[in-house]
């Protein structure tokens, strides 16, 4: 890990841990494994001001290329849940998927925990969007 924990920002830290704290209860036992482990990497990460934030690090509204060690490439947007839109690559946080690369940044691998079996992820590429995300609505 290219900065030895995850990196968030201040107050996506916290939409995070809310978000994190309501979906713990889903019956899904991938997705429920999903939200413990990143709970578990919230208590060590890298919490910045927005001000401080490195631009290759993964937020909300972030595009994001992924390789697995598969093989297979994917180019996702990691939005909040109410913007999630499969169709049109759009990937809430609370997906697997999204959980597994919130903090962390271009070129890190990440081994995560899919339906389909344990995988690993290596970061290909991240780009930002400079659009403000509504925060709000779970703050």
């Amino acid at each position: 890990m290219k900065y030895g924990n995850l990196v968030i920002e201040k107050k996506e830290y916290v939409v995070l841990k809310r978000l994190m704290n309501l979906s713990g209860y889903y019956k899904d036992d991938t997705l429920r494994k999903s939200v413990q482990k990143i709970l578990g990497e919230l208590e060590t990460a890298i919490i910045r001001d927005e001000s401080e934030m490195y631009e290759d690090v993964i937020r909300f509204n972030t595009t994001v290329t992924i390789i697995s060690e598969n093989g297979w490439h994917k180019k996702f947007k990691l939005v909040m849940p109410t913007d999630s839109d499969i169709k049109n690559d759009k990937i809430s946080i609370l997906t697997p998927m999204g959980a597994a690369v919130m903090g962390y940044s271009e070129g890190d691998s990440v081994v995560w925990e899919f339906p389909s079996g344990e995988q690993k992820l290596t970061i290909e590429k991240v780009e930002q969007e400079n659009a403000p995300i509504n925060l709000n609505m779970v703050l």
